[in-house]
């Protein structure tokens, strides 16, 4: 078994893969410090509570854009999965080119994601990830990776609005049934939700034309991506583990011996 760690700037979600299938998943947060005995401890109670024995781990990726919490995760895997994790980044393979002026400037996490959407749907295609931040990535029919877009993500959007609006509540982010909301908490939501699909109806007929690709294929993923996805017509494929499914394909190709 393959255990895959994708590090976000708000929820680390891990995967157990076995024989090219996911068999398992979980999430926690990002945010909380811990050492290297307390990730052990939680990745061991994490791997039981989906009935994973962590003695069948054989081998383990992480894809992170959190540098400070490296250290004491890649040491936890050391010290109780007596395993030395791959860590995405600069000199990995992953099979994609990257036709940027700055290559090491692209996200590990945007990689993946491009990786599994180009592998798995084929190209050209888009790949949206509605995490902490909302990203867009092309990749073209050869498998290079041309460029992208970043914008806010819903979380942080609706975080703005409540902590710089004094009079305006947390709310939960959700679809209401109208554009146009009849009290303060669905007006909120709908700028925050339908103002999300408008941004990818957009952003998405922008990237056709400037790409010239009308055949692109547009797929997403992310905790919120859900929503939006199911709401458009734009959006061809939603892949609630494309991440995962991602990091775990670039651990392929690095062809290294598990213990």
């Amino acid at each position: 078994m393959i255990l895959t760690l994708d590090v976000g700037n708000t929820n680390m979600t891990g995967g157990v893969f076995q024989k090219d299938e996911i068999i398992a998943t979980f999430r926690m947060t990002t945010k909380i410090p811990r050492t290297s005995d307390e990730y052990g401890m939680v990745l061991f109670n994490l791997l039981h509570q989906n009935q994973i024995n962590p003695a069948d781990i054989e081998d383990a990726i992480i894809c992170s854009v959190v540098p400070d919490v490296m250290h004491s995760l890649a040491s936890a895997m050391i010290k109780y999965l007596d395993i030395k994790p791959i860590i995405v980044g600069p000199g990995i393979k992953t099979g994609l080119r990257i036709q940027l002026p700055n290559p090491q400037q692209v996200g590990a996490d945007r990689i993946v994601d491009a990786v599994a959407a180009y592998e798995l749907y084929g190209g050209p295609v888009l790949v949206m990830d509605y995490g902490t931040a909302t990203t867009y990535d092309l990749v073209d029919e050869t498998g290079t990776f041309v460029g992208g877009i970043t914008a806010p993500g819903i979380a942080i959007s609706a975080k703005a609005l409540w902590e710089d609006a004094a009079k305006l509540p947390k709310i939960e982010i959700a679809k209401p049934e109208k554009v146009i909301g009849n009290d303060t908490i669905t007006s909120m939501q709908s700028g925050l939700v339908y103002g999300q699909i408008g941004q990818a109806e957009y952003l998405i007929k922008k990237v056709k034309e400037e790409s010239g690709l009308e055949n692109l294929k547009v797929v997403a993923t992310g905790g919120l991506g859900r929503i939006i996805s199911e709401s458009t017509d734009a959006i061809d494929i939603y892949d609630a583990n494309l991440t995962l499914k991602g990091i775990y394909l670039v651990y392929k190709k690095q062809n290294r011996r598990t213990k």
